[in-house]
């Protein structure tokens, strides 16, 4: 045994006093099962770190990495009109070329001269998403590129020294329908999070959006929360109707069928009051805040559907996995189903429509066309994506109620 060998399988245990803070006695456990399994993988890093120190005592040089023979030297990306893009890197085939599937389980780059290091690596077990078709959308690389140029900013670019005064009325349903879109937006947010660190580097470009999209839903959850406060109002109520539909959406057993429920079902419903905003806002500020949230929705949507297209597209059992997924379906729109008709939401949006208590109803006949529209443009992006729910949609067409 070297002497540094004998240095660092010595070192004590080191372990934090526990403490309400650092939850005690987990962490202790923890901290103590994370320094014996890597004193457990010493014969592997503890032979690149003795190599390197060796080395280094020696004053040599390895220049190893001036080696071009396994590389793919000599390759050039060309920007194009908009610059040097994620879809032009991805442009040679010996760096844009993603596999089907893949098993490489560390962080080394697609492209790189990895090969030569393969059986020294380590392998990170969370990367457990291997497969191209449980994520891909050939839209991701060009909504990527949109989310960084569209990127805003609810301290500064919404007006808030301009918010108008309204009814105590409509001021309590622009606060509730505030509350109802800073609630969901924090699955939105959460549920990506849940798959990126699952997924393989080598789908890089999938984790890149997926992160916008989380930058994205902090921002919503941001701005809808400051605006409940903004107009002297508050927060309001929270739902178990909503709270059941946000969790079926963060515990989907697959990412395929998450992505259905969140982003083709879920922000497609959101994605539709947000378009309504010219007749749910009483104050121009409402609208810009709208706006921005539209637009940032529109990529999430639309990156769901896709991937959900391009999902089925690759089941090598095509028939089994639409037969899968409509049973996914079927309880997972009445979950949704519990949220769409919950009254903090319908009816927040009936008053704001109607611009009254009194006017309720008249409000209603509105949320009635915003139902119908939402149901439809759902059906649509099923149908885009080759899952035909119009014969078996257990929501309803119409929206359900009895004037």
């Amino acid at each position: 045994m070297t002497a540094t060998e004998s240095r660092v399988k010595d070192l004590p245990i080191i372990l934090p006093e526990p403490s309400e803070a650092t939850s005690g006695e987990q962490v202790e456990q923890a901290t103590e099962e994370w320094v014996e399994k890597f004193r457990g993988y010493y014969d592997q890093w503890g032979t690149l770190l003795q190599q390197n120190l060796d080395r280094l005592s020696r004053g040599s040089y390895s220049l190893h990495w001036l080696d071009t023979e396994h590389t793919h030297w000599g390759t050039r990306v060309q920007p194009s009109s908009r610059g040097l893009t994620a879809a032009d890197i991805d442009r040679p085939k010996v760096y844009g070329t993603l596999p089907e599937h893949t098993e490489w389980r560390n962080f080394a780059p697609r492209g790189s001269a990895r090969d030569l290091y393969k059986d020294a690596m380590p392998v990170i077990e969370g990367y457990d998403v291997l497969d191209k078709s449980h994520l891909w959308a050939d839209n991701v690389n060009t909504l990527y590129e949109e989310a960084k140029v569209r990127q805003w900013n609810s301290t500064t670019d919404i007006p808030w020294s301009e918010l108008e005064p309204v009814s105590e009325e409509l001021e309590k349903a622009a606060c509730q329908l505030s509350t109802f879109l800073t609630e969901v937006e924090f699955v939105a947010g959460d549920f990506p999070s849940r798959w990126v660190w699952r997924t393989a580097p080598d789908f890089f470009e999938v984790n890149n959006f997926l992160t916008t999209q989380m930058v994205d839903e902090a921002r919503h959850m941001e701005v809808f929360r400051k605006r409940a406060m903004a107009g002297a109002g508050g927060l309001m109520h929270p739902s178990p109707a909503f709270e059941w539909a946000l969790k079926a959406i963060l515990e989907s057993p697959t990412h395929s069928q998450g992505t259905f429920l969140l982003n083709v079902l879920g922000e497609g419903l959101v994605l539709s009051i947000f378009r309504a905003g010219e007749f749910l806002s009483k104050t121009h500020v409402d609208k810009e805040i709208f706006r921005l949230c539209m637009q940032d929705e529109a990529r999430h949507v639309s990156y769901g559907t896709l991937e959900f297209k391009a999902y089925l597209d690759a089941a090598a059992d095509r028939e089994r996995a639409l037969a899968d997924m409509h049973r996914f379906a079927d309880i997972g729109e009445q979950i949704i189903l519990t949220a769409l008709s919950e009254p903090a939401l319908l009816e927040s949006v009936a008053v704001l429509m109607g611009g009254s208590v009194a006017e309720i109803d008249e409000g209603m006949e509105g949320v009635g066309f915003l139902w119908s529209t939402i149901v439809e443009e759902y059906l649509q992006r099923c149908d885009r994506a080759g899952f035909s729910r119009r014969d078996r949609c257990t929501i309803p067409l119409e929206f359900p109620w009895a004037a």
